[in-house]
């Protein structure tokens, strides 16, 4: 049974990242190691997630010298990894139970190297609000109206890591550049269409700051690919679109 890496960032989510912890804890995939990252700007909490790690002796902590946000601690996590596979979540969001079990399944018998799942999305009190259905991405072309990959729902082989293939050290969309620089290897990143994951949508998250958003999304487009300032102001306004048709939809 290979080893599975569980990355998971922490910063001011004290309300629900015990039950974060525990979804991973009673996987019914064993062979896991989990990582969690501390990025709060105080020590404040730290003791709190200190009494958690002694929920299980699979849990390593990593404290950060200071906040240095999601996508450089993920990257963090990455560096230590003893796992074939690298799993990513975030500490507030939940996994099923047999979720590692059934993608990892899928992965080998596929000969897969990175996958994501459908996801129901949850709010503060855990509410099903909303569904994302996952789809297979073969190119940056397919992906780059619209980041449809719930980074909870993501493994990942370790073995196709590079160091210039880690996050991003933007605030928002971190991910969404490293799916990019994925695809623009080639690597194809298949969905898995089975509701494995659920990812709670909360108002105050750094998600949800339009003008932040709106200024990653520039930078992803006119730095990371490189596009003029037309066509990035193009791209972005697809990328709101889409953003905007999820929301209702």
């Amino acid at each position: 049974m290979d080893l599975v890496t569980v990355i998971i960032p922490y910063y001011k989510k004290k309300k629900y990242i015990a039950k974060t912890i525990k979804s991973v804890i009673v996987q019914s995939y064993k062979n896991i190691e989990i990582i969690i990252i501390y990025d709060n700007e105080t020590d404040a909490e730290l003791n709190y997630i200190k009494k958690l790690k002694i929920l299980d002796s699979r849990i390593k902590l990593i404290v950060n010298n200071k906040n240095i946000g999601a996508g450089k601690s993920r990257n963090r996590g990455i560096q230590i990894a003893k796992g074939k596979y690298i799993s990513f979540l975030d500490s507030d969001d939940l996994w099923k139970k047999d979720k590692l079990k059934k993608q990892l399944r899928i992965m080998k018998r596929k000969n897969l190297s990175i996958t994501h799942t459908s996801y129901e999305i949850i709010e503060k009190n855990n509410k099903i609000i909303g569904y994302r259905a996952a789809r297979t991405f073969d190119n940056v072309d397919s992906l780059m109206r619209s980041c449809d990959i719930g980074l909870s729902t993501v493994v990942i082989k370790k073995s196709i890591l590079k160091k210039s293939d880690c996050f991003s050290s933007m605030k928002t969309k971190e991910d969404f550049v490293f799916w990019l620089k994925l695809l623009s290897k080639n690597f194809k990143i298949y969905g898995i269409q089975i509701y494995l994951t659920k990812w709670r949508k909360l108002n105050n998250s750094l998600s949800s700051s339009v003008l932040q958003r709106l200024l990653d999304g520039f930078t992803i487009y006119n730095k990371y690919l490189k596009m003029n300032f037309v066509k990035s102001i193009y791209y972005l306004f697809l990328l709101s679109i889409n953003s905007i048709i999820k929301k209702i939809v």
